[in-house]
Order: structure tokens, then C-alpha cells, then sequence
């Protein structure tokens, strides 16, 4: 047992300055595999490790998509390793082998989470999700969904439910990205209107979008120059502002 700090710092090396000198890195394997079942942020550090251990040394995680799905929290759009997170997890979701109801539950539990994200996250999440569509066509019938929400009483996605394949996620319809098309932020409206043309084959790159902050978003749409825009403009003129009115005659504005 660990200090939660103790385990925070050693995660954050271990992938890159302890794994790639050891002689046998599976040694790691029940640490890593603890650390990444104690949750939180300490979970998230333990992603790095296990992926060279699953990648590189054919560790067998049968629970590891599960534990993974239920990282997805509203806190993850808000902590500090959020860009390693979303990293990890498009590498993880990534592979074509993955069954539709998997990557469903994925989309439906990020897009559900969108709703309380701050533009910054959203930013990266609308792509992200967008990609996961372009992988994984059989799961383009939550946006193709005949009727679509208005044809739905009620959404039957679960949210609460742990085990992805139970979620019912495609049997839903992505609606909170239809949500979002009415978003406050021109930026995360006009990116969420993608979804209403069809997808282009080629995947967006993320990459640049991971660690955008709210300043830098903020910073972007200050620098932004001002489009003048013609405007038809006549003096006004007298009580009412017409051309030949008898008012004009009368009252006049100083």
C-alpha cells in the first residue's frame, strides 16, 4: 500500500524511465493492474504501464475495457492527465476487432458526459467521437437511427450500468450531439454540425486538440479580427425618422 502521492509520482515515470530498462517488465504486471483498479487519477497514470505491458508483452486484461468504461466520469473533461487519458484511450479503440456494442457504449457514455463540458473539452471530444464512427461504421446507426430522439419516449441507454455490453447503447440515438449543434460557442456548435453530413474517410488528428486550454481558447477569440460589415445607414430625421413626414416639418432631434 501506497500514499495516493507516492503512487502518482511513480506512474508518471514508470512507462518511460523505469519499464524500457528492466530485463523483465512483466514483473510489473500486479502493480500496475492494482494501481489501475484504486480509480481516480491513479487509474488514468496506470494506463501508460499497462499499455507497453498489453502492447509490447502480451499481458491479458479480460476486465480491461470494462475498468476502462467505468473511468468515464464527469470529472474526466476537468483532471489534470486529461490529455494522456484521451490519448490511451483512442489507441485502445482504435483496433477494428472491437465489437459495435463496445465502442456504442464508449460514444454514448463520452457524448452523455459532453453535455457538462467545458468548450475546451469539447473541442477534442466531437472529433474524437467522430473518428470512433469512421472506425466502427456499424455504429453510424446511432446518428442514422430511423425517427431519430423524436421518435424515442425515452432514451434506453443506461448510464448507470458498469458492464458495457448491459448499456443498451445501440438500440439509442446520439441526441446530445444534436445538443450541442445549439451550443453557446459558435466553435462547438459548427463542430458538431459535422455530424449532420456524412463523414469523410479520412480520421481527424487530435493530437493538437488534447491539451487546449480554456486560456488559449479564450486567447484565440480575442486575437480574432473584426469582419466590418456594411450597413445601410440613413440620418434620422424629425419625431419618427421618415423622409416626408409632417413631423419632420415640425419636430426636429438635437
Amino acid at each position: 500500500q501506497l500514499p495516493p502521492g507516492l503512487y502518482k509520482k511513480v506512474l508518471v515515470i514508470l512507462h518511460d524511465s523505469v519499464l524500457p530498462y528492466m530485463n523483465e517488465p512483466t514483473l510489473m504486471m500486479d502493480f500496475l493492474t492494482v494501481a489501475y483498479g484504486i480509480g481516480g487519477a491513479i487509474s488514468l497514470l496506470a494506463l501508460n504501464g499497462l499499455f507497453i505491458l498489453i502492447h509490447q508483452h502480451n499481458l491479458e486484461y479480460p476486465d480491461f475495457y470494462k475498468k476502462l468504461y467505468s473511468l468515464l466520469d464527469p470529472s474526466i473533461y476537468h483532471v489534470k492527465y486529461r490529455a494522456r487519458f484521451f490519448h490511451l484511450t483512442d489507441l485502445f479503440l482504435s483496433s477494428s476487432h472491437l465489437p459495435a456494442y463496445l465502442v456504442a457504449a464508449f460514444i454514448k457514455r463520452l457524448a452523455r458526459l459532453a453535455l457538462t463540458a467545458p468548450p475546451e473539452a469539447l473541442l477534442m471530444i466531437i472529433p474524437f467521437i467522430c473518428n470512433l464512427f469512421r472506425r466502427h461504421p456499424a455504429c453510424r446507426v446511432l446518428l442514422h437511427r430511423p425517427g431519430g430522439p423524436a421518435d424515442m419516449s425515452e432514451d434506453p441507454y443506461v448510464m448507470e450500468e458498469e458492464e458495457p455490453s448491459e448499456s443498451r447503447a445501440l438500440q439509442s440515438s446520439l441526441w446530445e450531439i444534436q445538443s450541442l449543434q445549439n451550443h453557446y460557442h459558435p466553435d462547438v456548435a459548427k463542430a458538431a454540425a459535422v455530424l449532420n453530413q456524412s463523414l469523410s474517410e479520412m480520421e481527424d488528428d487530435i493530437s493538437g486538440l488534447l491539451e487546449l486550454s480554456a486560456s488559449e481558447l479564450f486567447d484565440r477569440e480575442v486575437k480574432k479580427k473584426a469582419v466590418d460589415v456594411p450597413l445601410e445607414f440613413e440620418q434620422v430625421r424629425g419625431l419618427f425618422g421618415k423622409k416626408n413626414d409632417i413631423f419632420a416639418e415640425h419636430f426636429s432631434l438635437d
